[in-house]
């Protein structure tokens, strides 16, 4: 594990990602039913809007929405403002409709590519993070650390059981009740906070006197056991690689090992603190170990993409390890400081990571990341020399059903 490297993917790498082709099904209750408004949406937008664009600037409204609910309420305890919570199912709503159409854009303007899958569940792997934090704030949850931690935790592992599961089978596939049902749940609980305020999640409800935070938690924990208990028994009958190998040819088990380097330590850092940092400051502290889990994710699928090994370990490690052996020797310096610290290095390395992974692989395509040619050129037409520097965008879809939909625009090219 070196830590700086020059070029990240090498050639060959390279070569295999170039010639991966997306494959997703879906049998998501919400998406047949969301089509018309998507559809509706993306003939909207122009047609020099590249995909990826849309992508992170849905990602920045939901996180900068988020980061407006964690001002607010730093320990997930205080009340919230209703206008923030109602932001903030704002903020989940446009992030979730634009990255609904990032890959209708990507096929309308003939400018799909690799890396724009890529992009979208890079940026899918932040925002999984700020939305399950968001939504922890706003019905109080921080009253309730343990359960806290586990809930974020639980999306955290979703996310990266869901491409686990495609780095083994080749397919990326999601159930009836998926990414786009938790989203739209959450949008809800975000209302209901705006309108009743957070205090309404401690109501408590007889014969077990428990709150309605407390028994949405426990909704949630029993969903994700559900699916990743899913999850796994897909993943233990074997992959599509030789001798039932993941796509790499790699262990079908070998992604367990860079994920629990990221949970147990959160969990035992958690649990050994003296000074209870988590406690004091559980956003921070989720923030924190979430962009490790990011990086992590990113990197399970790029090695998917790859076709590659996924190497066990990352420097973006090194931030909780600044945790750990600051507990080692007693706290030599407050852990709210390290803790920053520890913050501050994951995200740089993620965004470095992620910059550097982009440039290599638009490099290697001949694209841009956030530009398109206009007007695009007719989809029947050979791609010519001159028109060889395409935008990277994402033709990743929640769904097989949003490929026969069709855009209403008459000035849109359809598929």
């Amino acid at each position: 594990m070196q830590f700086y490297k020059e070029r990240i993917l090498n050639a060959a790498q390279l070569k295999r990602l170039s010639e991966h082709k997306y494959s997703c099904t879906s049998a998501s209750i919400l998406d047949a039913w969301l089509q018309p408004w998507w559809c509706w949406l993306v003939s909207k937008t122009p047609l020099w809007l590249a995909p990826n664009l849309i992508t992170i600037l849905g990602l920045i409204v939901n996180i900068v929405t988020t980061l407006i609910l964690i001002w607010y309420s730093p320990d997930a305890r205080q009340e919230p403002p209703r206008w923030a919570c109602a932001l903030c199912a704002l903020g989940v709503f446009i992030y979730q409709s634009l990255d609904a159409i990032d890959g209708k854009q990507a096929r309308r303007t003939g400018s799909q590519s690799p890396l724009g899958e890529l992009f979208d569940h890079g940026c899918d792997s932040i925002s999984t993070v700020f939305i399950a934090l968001g939504a922890c704030i706003a019905v109080k949850l921080g009253e309730y650390p343990t359960w806290m931690f586990f809930q974020c935790f639980c999306a955290m592992t979703l996310f990266y059981c869901a491409h686990w599961q495609a780095y083994v089978t080749g397919t990326l596939k999601m159930g009836r009740i998926d990414v786009t049902e938790a989203q739209y749940a959450i949008i809800g609980i975000h209302l209901v906070s705006a309108v009743l305020g957070s205090e309404a999640w401690a109501t408590k409800f007889p014969p077990f006197n428990i709150s309605l935070n407390l028994m949405s938690n426990y909704a949630v924990v029993l969903m994700t056991a559900t699916l990743v208990f899913g999850y796994v028994k897909v993943i233990m009958k074997g992959g599509v690689g030789k001798n039932g190998s993941t796509v790499a040819g790699t262990s079908i088990l070998s992604p367990v090992i860079p994920f629990s380097l990221v949970v147990v330590p959160a969990f035992i850092i958690f649990q050994k603190s003296e000074s209870h940092v988590y406690e004091n400051h559980p956003a921070l502290y989720i923030l924190a170990f979430g962009m490790v889990a990011a990086k992590v994710t990113n990197r399970l699928v790029v090695a998917h993409m790859t076709k590659s090994e996924m190497e066990y370990y990352d420097w973006s490690l090194l931030g909780p390890a600044m945790l750990f052996l600051n507990q080692y020797f007693n706290n030599a310096i407050p852990e709210y400081y390290v803790l920053w610290l520890c913050t501050i290095w994951v995200v740089a390395n993620l965004m470095r990571y992620c910059g550097q992974i982009c440039l290599e692989i638009c490099d290697h395509l001949k694209i841009h990341l956030f530009r398109i040619p206009y007007p695009p050129a007719p989809l029947s037409m050979p791609t010519s020399p001159k028109h060889a520097e395409r935008n990277a965008t994402s033709d990743s879809e929640k769904s097989e059903t949003e490929d026969s939909a069709p855009l209403i625009n008459n000035n849109s090219i359809s598929l």
